[in-house]
């Protein structure tokens, strides 16, 4: 198997901190500069005129002022220092900000520059968890395609929930395959506290990716299997107090003393979390809320929040937001199972591959058929597999760059993603028109070249 595992990767024996620095002994000194440079490209492309959103999303705004004014408010995740009623999420992305605003200030700068650096950090960790196994070339790149993905740029400079939703969800992906390597339960166990933390940013969004990580771990550990299964119940355990914690004191705080849980009909806590925030994003039954799912008709849902089907991240309103390399993400991660097939069942490059393949099928799947509440900025989740997957397929078709096969497949792949790229931008003739052909044609070229 190409990319064969180093004890810089696996056991180096420096501490993490001056890893951190220096980076691993097996890199090339050009790595670490590049992997430095590239945070701060990212710093600057999250804060450049910041303060041009305002108070961005004023809904999650007010909750962050109204707890610099009151700890209640702050717990609850109250709308008003006098808690008459929550937001409707849980309330851990507004506690990051309202420490921020508590420290700085209520601005716009306080609220949105955590947003900010938890892109940044989101892509420190995919670099990290693309390195484990693959050159550093290809973890470069995964963090470049993560930090330019359009919604990525617009959601990490943003208020809304999705930021630490997306940074815990891929520490955990990194635990995850950190865990694989060793049958590590301390590392499973921090994947199943980041993702119970997640609940505690966006609710059941978070559990998307759960099926592909406990997957990947069941199958492919390097352990006996029941004790895969004792390692995945105390990294369940771990998510239920992780997210749960909050949940039980709201449910059991008595209402005449707590906040009105917004976006319910009864004040409870556990049915905006399975219902509004739950199956009736799934279904479109959420009565009382903002807007439905529509009804059936044509084999297609459709309604306020567009035609569900396996397209819809292609459309008009999705495709220029996600969708840019999303055809070629499918191919390489086909192209990376194939080419995986026959490693040992532990080998950590097929897991990669498995995982993050996983969490783009999944959360696409769901994305695309879900007939309740959905906003093209939901679409970040997909960011980091979609990143993850081009880089790791690009890396393994390098490798076998001589086999005649390979070299084509990465040729169609460069023009299939080119052309895509020409029709994303063919929606919108009248912006810098000279990009389309120099798109196409160095796909082309490109392809042939390859």
């Amino acid at each position: 198997m190409p990319f064969p595992s180093s004890p810089a990767r696996v056991g180096d024996a420096k501490p993490w901190y001056l890893r951190w620095v220096r980076g691993h002994e097996s890199d090339a000194p050009w790595v670490r500069p590049a992997f430095v440079l590239l945070l701060v490209a990212t710093g600057v492309l999250y804060c450049w005129g910041l303060g041009a959103s305002g108070w961005a999303n004023s809904f999650y705004s007010a909750a962050v002022q109204a707890g610099t004014e009151s700890w209640k408010a702050f717990f609850f995740g109250s709308s008003d220092a006098g808690n008459s009623i929550t937001v409707d999420k849980t309330p851990a992305s507004l506690w990051v900000m309202g420490l921020s605003a508590r420290i700085f200030g209520v601005n716009a700068w306080s609220i949105l520059v955590p947003q900010a650096l938890a892109g940044v950090a989101t892509v420190a960790v995919l670099y990290a968890a693309v390195r484990r196994r693959f050159p550093a070339w290809a973890a470069l790149l995964a963090g470049a395609i993560l930090a330019l993905t359009p919604v990525a740029a617009l959601m990490f400079r943003f208020n809304n929930p999705d930021a630490l939703l997306v940074l815990l969800l891929t520490i955990a992906a990194y635990a995850v395959l950190r865990a694989q390597e060793s049958a590590s339960t301390r590392w499973l166990v921090l994947a199943g506290a980041c993702v119970g933390f997640a609940f505690l940013a966006k609710m059941l969004q978070a559990f998307v990716i759960v099926p592909p990580l406990a997957v990947v771990y069941l199958a492919l550990a390097p352990t006996g299997v029941w004790h895969r299964v004792r390692q995945l119940l105390w990294s369940g355990l771990a998510l239920i107090v992780a997210g749960g914690w909050w949940i039980a004191i709201v449910e059991l705080w008595p209402e005449s003393s707590r906040p009105y849980i917004g976006g319910s009909q009864h004040n409870s806590i556990l049915e905006l979390t399975l219902g509004y925030n739950g199956l009736g994003r799934l279904n479109g039954d959420e009565t009382g809320s903002v807007g439905g799912g529509g009804g059936p008709g044509g084999g297609a849902r459709g309604g306020s929040w567009g035609e569900t089907g396996w397209n819809r991240l292609f459309n008009s309103e999705m495709g220029g937001q996600i969708s840019w390399l999303l055809p070629t993400a499918l191919i390489l991660l086909a192209v990376g199972l194939w080419l995986t097939r026959r490693a040992p069942r532990t080998d950590p490059a097929r897991a990669a591959v498995m995982l993050w393949g996983g969490w783009l099928l999944t959360t696409g799947l769901v994305f695309s058929y879900m007939a309740g509440i959905f906003h093209a900025y939901y679409n970040i989740a997909l960011a980091p597999a979609i990143a993850a997957v081009v880089a790791m397929g690009a890396a393994l078709l390098w490798e076998r760059r001589e086999v005649l096969r390979a070299a084509a497949v990465a040729g169609a792949t460069a023009a299939v993603s080119a052309w895509w790229a020409y029709r994303l931008l063919d929606r919108t003739p009248d912006w810098h028109p000279w990009l389309r052909p120099v798109v196409l044609a160095g796909g082309v070229a490109a392809g042939v070249a390859l």
